[in-house]
This record gives C-alpha cells, sequence and structure tokens, in this order.
C-alpha cells in the first residue's frame, strides 16, 4: 500500500517523533510511506476558533494535496486533526458554496485515517511487531473517543506489545482540560481538568502515559514535569514503533 502521511503542524513542529514513528511501524509492514511536501495546516484552529471562511483556503489545499490518485490512504498521528478533515472539511465546503470542494472532500475523506484506524480496520493488523518493556496507561484523547469513535483499536494494539504492561486509567474518558484554544482562554478551567487527570495517571502506578494525540500529550507532560513526577508521555506511534 502507497500512503501519504499527514503530519500536522503540531507534530512538524512540536512532536516529530509521533510523525517519525508512524513512517516506522508503516515501512516495517511493509508499506510505503511518502510526504507530500506542499501540505500546511488543515485549519482546525481557524475553524474551531471562528474563522471558518479563513479555513476554507487551507481545506482547498489539502484536498488539493492529498488527492493524489496514487495515494490508497491518508495517514495522521492525530485523531483531532483527521476529524477536522472528515468531520468540518464538508461543513466548511457548504459555507463556502464551493460544490468542487464538497466533491474532491467526499471523494476523499473516506480515505484518511488516524493511526490505529488503518493499522486495524484497513491494513488488518493489531501486532505490528513492537517490545516495550514499561508499565503504560492509555488516555483516550476527546476527538478520537468522541470525534472517531476509535473505541479499543489502541488498546488491542497496546495489548499485542511485548513485555508491555498495560493498567487501566481511572476516569479515563474524562477530558485533560487541553482542548486547543480551550486551554489559553479558559486556563483556571483547564488547569483544574488537567489537574484531575494527572492524579488519575499517578493512581495507575504506571511509567508512561500514552494517548494518541500530541496535542493532550503535551499538556500531561507539562502537568507532570511541573509536578516533578518521574512518569512520562508517549505517543501510541512511538510505542508501536519500538523494538
Amino acid at each position: 500500500m502507497r500512503v501519504a502521511l499527514f503530519v500536522t503542524c503540531l507534530n512538524d513542529t512540536l512532536a516529530p517523533r509521533a510523525a517519525i514513528a508512524t513512517v516506522a511501524v508503516l515501512e516495517r509492514l511493509g508499506h510505503e510511506v511518502v510526504f507530500p511536501a506542499e501540505q500546511t495546516c488543515c485549519g482546525q484552529m481557524h475553524a474551531n476558533s471562528g474563522y471558518r471562511l479563513e479555513a476554507v483556503p487551507l481545506a482547498r489545499r489539502f484536498a488539493r494535496v492529498f488527492s493524489d490518485p496514487s495515494f490508497d490512504a491518508v495517514v495522521s498521528p492525530s485523531a483531532s486533526c483527521v476529524g477536522m478533515v472528515r468531520e468540518q472539511y464538508p461543513k466548511l465546503a457548504a459555507l463556502a458554496e464551493d460544490a468542487a470542494l464538497a466533491a474532491e472532500v467526499a471523494a476523499l475523506a473516506p480515505r484518511v485515517f488516524e493511526l490505529s484506524e488503518l493499522l486495524v480496520d484497513v491494513l488488518g493488523v493489531e501486532d505490528v511487531g513492537a517490545t516495550y518493556p514499561h508499565r503504560v496507561t492509555y488516555h483516550p484523547t476527546c476527538h478520537g473517543l468522541r470525534g472517531l469513535h476509535l473505541g479499543d483499536r489502541p488498546l488491542r494494539l497496546l495489548r499485542a506489545v511485548r513485555d508491555l504492561e498495560l493498567v487501566a486509567l481511572p476516569e479515563a474518558e474524562t477530558c485533560c482540560g487541553f482542548g486547543g484554544t480551550f486551554a489559553v482562554k479558559n486556563a483556571d478551567t483547564s488547569a483544574a481538568m488537567l489537574a484531575d487527570k494527572l492524579a488519575a495517571v499517578g493512581a495507575t502506578g504506571a511509567e508512561v502515559c500514552v494517548a494518541g494525540d500530541s496535542s493532550c500529550l503535551l499538556h500531561i507532560g507539562g502537568g507532570l514535569s511541573r509536578a516533578g513526577s518521574g512518569v512520562r508521555t508517549a505517543h501510541l506511534a512511538e510505542i508501536l514503533a519500538s523494538v
């Protein structure tokens, strides 16, 4: 399979290891991964901040870059950005009254996948040959849980990792408090939500807190660091890439 990597601007600038690990996992499984260099921000921050028309040109660019017929699929290590493409792009096309964009999005969106979706649903793989000898807890991010409905796909992948001890996170479905610009506009509320999430992580005795969105991991990781915790964070792709 020829897969295009939708890196996302956050991973590109702040968490490149998640993107590198995504490539490593897919190449280990025998697939070709290409990186369309013309890609830019998907426009999620614009749309979620009320600048929906300003996000339309970014949607048009995404559709143009990733509609290459040689790509069998588009993968991203980010549930929130995949959710932007699949859920909000059709709405942006309708808002802009752009029939051409609507048609492009309708054809492209079903081929855009979050990493665990691609592995489990498309490739039919749960054991990717990873080894990770650590005690791990999994935080399901809001976009993955409520937007893409990833369910237990990430957990099935983690359970297949050799030497990994997976422990349940108390109140796992509770938001960590990041929420993109929510953390900036509602800092006190965000901090309180984060405190609850950190307490839950600490209660597991885990060495590593794993999730599928680098944005939430940066938020949780920052809180853990400020608290002087020995718990570290890792993207799901990083664990799956470990051998």
